[in-house]
């Protein structure tokens, strides 16, 4: 049974996930690794920072707007303190890591993590992050209507952004 990725509690923990993930060295082997909160492979590191609750019994709306609205209060103040560090983020558009747009090329497949995160949000805030040759990202995803909202952090090779 794989590995269920658990919430952080605090801002603080979700920072002290960032700050690991930036620094843990990529697995080598091919594959996917689970880890504490989340997943790992060549090149690239996502971790769940936190979660909501699960939407299965049809809850009413009012309660997917706050579960997303709280996930996004830790979003806002998580890109306040990175800002601090490293700048304003760049905004990556994920729907084109999904390949709908190019028909005429159905085997190219995008490089991970933006392979995972195109399948589970519409786009993430960026930083490349100094000295590190790698890249921070950070996004709200859900992987179907009744799974739970994730916040997320992802942890690639700058090669595998845009230009």
């Amino acid at each position: 049974m794989p590995i269920q990725p658990r919430s952080a509690g605090s801002a603080e923990e979700q920072l002290s996930i960032i700050d690991a993930l930036v620094a843990l060295p990529f697995p080598e082997q091919d594959g996917r690794s689970e880890r504490q909160h989340g997943w790992s492979g060549p090149g690239y590191h996502i971790a769940v920072l936190r979660r909501s609750q699960d939407f299965w019994d049809a809850p009413g709306p009012q309660t997917v707007t706050a579960a997303e609205g709280e996930l996004e209060a830790d979003l806002t103040a998580l890109v306040t303190v990175l800002a601090g560090c490293w700048g304003s983020p760049i905004i990556i558009d994920l729907w084109p890591y999904l390949g709908l747009d190019n028909p005429d090329c159905p085997d190219i497949e995008a490089p991970e993590p933006l392979s995972s995160l195109c399948n589970l949000a519409g786009s993430m805030q960026v930083w490349r992050v100094p000295s590190t040759g790698r890249w921070l990202g950070l996004t709200i995803g859900q992987g179907d209507r009744g799974f739970p909202f994730e916040l997320l952090a992802a942890v690639g090779e700058a090669s595998t952004l845009p230009k």
